[in-house]
């Protein structure tokens, strides 16, 4: 993708139009483009983050010390490994922590990211800023329409209601991302509003195709 010749910002302020049936009503993907048609195995792919019902924010409940007790009580090491990888098929994700699944963590949320070659995750925005470290390959990443290119050792801030997209660059290898966030404060705190631009597109290349998840990661 070219670096376009001057810093052109796309206002976040979109989202500040959105309904209530916007806000309710999850958005479907895109039909698949033509392509690979009944033998594209990613035919059904469902962006699950983007549409199931999901505890974004613990209520806490009980005695002050019971809270505590189940608090320090908690484990602290968490194997990704043991964690399934969902997505397809240009990017997959899994979740390690978050209020949903961890009740040591009640204001942040962690998870990897992988893209296959080539590929790239939806275009969205959001109101919590992230940060990305880069653990292996190449990319760029596209923020208000300006681009920002990273590495393996990079990390990348996403800042607050920016309207951004990841790409992978490698043409025969994968990147593999590890995401932290405060997204779960953000949203205690009302700053909810986050927008699907743009689906990532359901029909593989040949290499995403044959292109699975690291089992080890």
């Amino acid at each position: 993708m070219p670096k376009p010749d001057a810093y052109q910002p796309v206002p976040f302020g979109k989202a500040a139009t959105l309904t209530n049936d916007d806000i309710s009503t999850p958005q479907s993907p895109p039909a698949a483009e033509p392509g690979l048609g009944h033998n594209n195995p990613f035919a059904d792919v469902v962006w699950e983050r983007k549409t199931k019902h999901r505890t974004f924010v613990r209520a806490l409940e009980g005695t002050y010390g019971n809270l505590v007790h189940e608090l320090y009580s908690q484990p602290r090491v968490y194997r990704t490994k043991d964690l399934k990888w969902k997505g397809g098929p240009g990017s997959y994700g899994k979740k390690i922590i978050n209020p949903q699944s961890v009740k040591v963590a009640q204001s942040i949320e962690t998870h990897m990211e992988v893209y296959a070659p080539g590929g790239n995750n939806s275009k969205h925005g959001h109101m919590n800023s992230a940060v990305f470290f880069v653990l292996k390959g190449k990319g760029h990443d596209v923020h208000d329409g300006r681009r920002y290119d990273w590495e393996a050792g990079d990390a990348m801030i996403v800042e607050n209601a920016c309207v951004h997209q990841h790409f992978s660059d490698e043409a025969d290898d994968e990147c593999i991302l590890l995401v932290m966030k405060a997204k779960p404060l953000f949203l205690f705190m009302h700053m909810l509003f986050q927008k699907v631009a743009e689906f990532p597109t359901k029909n593989p290349t040949p290499k995403q195709l044959t292109y699975v998840p690291p089992g080890d990661l």
